[in-house]
């Protein structure tokens, strides 16, 4: 009889390379190693000797980077998702694709399961499985983490490295940082270790070694402001500085820019979906700058209460794409809302970059809603506005509060607010 086939997710370092030896003795499973380069630039030369050194009979190393900017992180800024009203959604956003082509290569191969590596106690593992129960509703989840066997066996890093020593697993086992780090094409994140304790400092000087992956201290930005100009095309920039660029090029063009001019960066306590306050610190540069731009495009374009239908439903998505629910049909009817609201989003932004800000330099557009003629407090040539009408518009809006006051008494709303 065959063996069942297990799809894992894989770096090639200590942990996963320990996850895909145990799952194949506990599971008795062929395994099938999956490594998806979104980004995050880490050393894939000789991934694939390692990997069937450790046990898997094949592996995929495959480059999801166009397809992540397009369909992923494209996708999320023109919804203007920010979680908690910090959080960029870097790591939240990687999850689903990363899943998805688990899934793809699951039914590819005949696998019965796909197994990770994410920590019960983390938002990855909702987001891994809730991908795979609306992709794949029949694959089975292998989640080492959350099996006792594993962590009885595995309690610490020690044990890990003395398991690899004994089963010939070709690992580099070096001293581990204090703090864990995920990186992709939008940010890197860091958390847990040092970070644990919310009033450590992660921005002192004496730091700058740990947190500049992608960007560098805002005191340490260049002392001279830097222009950059972003394209849009229906919500999506299509060029920056006047050079048409696919989304990859833009992600990577703004995360150079950005980094250089310290921008981006962001230290926040979170509410994970599994229950618990959790401490981040954060490098978003290029997705910072697409972000504030991309909202100052809007505001010259987009209707006013289709803005705001679309603002009220920022917090529900960023939600969605947080816990894991890319895939719901929630989300995907509010991206239909977002893409239709995008359709004039077209036009040129100006930002300034300068020590860790960035700030609105200029914008305009042929779909601008935006008339001076009927703006200016000159005269209105257009004739358009008449501040006559002003006077009714005003008094029936205030009808009501008249009114409150008739009958509750106007002495009642002075005191809201105030101590007791």
């Amino acid at each position: 009889m065959a063996k069942q086939k297990i799809v894992l997710a894989y770096s090639g370092g200590l942990d996963t390379s320990v996850l895909l030896s145990w799952i194949k003795d506990t599971y008795d499973a062929e395994m099938i190693a999956f490594c998806a380069n979104i980004g995050q630039e880490d050393e894939l030369k000789g991934l694939e000797k390692k990997a069937k050194q450790t046990g898997a009979s094949k592996i995929y190393i495959d480059d999801l980077q166009d397809e992540f900017a397009s369909d992923f992180i494209f996708p999320m800024m023109q919804a203007g998702a920010i979680y908690e009203g910090q959080y960029f959604l870097g790591t939240s956003i990687a999850r689903p694709l990363i899943a998805k082509r688990m899934v793809e290569i699951a039914k590819k191969e005949g696998a019965t399961a796909i197994g990770h590596g994410a920590t019960g106690k983390g938002n990855d593992q909702v987001r891994f499985e809730l991908t795979t129960a609306a992709l794949a509703p029949d694959l089975d989840i292998i989640a080492p983490w959350r099996d006792e066997r594993f962590r009885n066996e595995f309690p610490g890093r020690a044990e890990m490295i003395a398991y690899c020593a004994e089963k010939k697993i070709p690992v580099q086992a070096s001293a581990k940082k204090p703090f864990s780090m995920d990186r992709n094409l939008l940010h890197i994140s860091y958390e847990a270790g040092i970070l644990e304790d919310p009033w450590f400092d992660a921005g002192d000087k004496k730091n700058k070694d740990y947190f500049t992956v992608l960007s560098v201290f805002p005191e340490d930005a260049p002392d001279k402001a830097e222009y950059v100009t972003l394209d849009f095309v229906k919500g999506n920039c299509v060029a920056v500085n006047g050079k048409e660029l696919s989304p990859l090029k833009v992600m990577q063009t703004l995360n150079k820019l950005g980094g250089k001019h310290g921008v981006g960066r962001v230290d926040m306590v979170e509410n994970r979906f599994v229950g618990m306050k959790s401490r981040g610190v954060y490098e978003t540069p290029g997705g910072a700058i697409l972000h504030f731009a991309h909202r100052q495009i809007e505001s010259l374009t987009m209707d006013r209460e289709v803005m705001h239908l679309r603002d009220s439903l920022i917090p529900k998505y960023a939600e969605l794409v947080y816990n894991g629910f890319w895939y719901a049909p929630e989300r995907l009817a509010i991206q239909a809302l977002v893409t239709e609201s995008q359709k004039n989003v077209t036009g040129t932004v100006r930002v300034k970059l300068f020590k860790g800000g960035i700030h609105a330099a200029g914008r305009k557009s042929p779909f601008s809603m935006y008339n001076p003629h009927i703006a200016t407090m000159e005269a209105d040539p257009t004739k358009a506005y008449n501040q006559d009408d002003a006077t009714g518009f005003i008094r029936l809006n205030g009808l009501r509060l008249r009114v409150n006051s008739q009958v509750n008494g106007a002495k009642n709303l002075g005191n809201v607010g105030k101590a007791k």
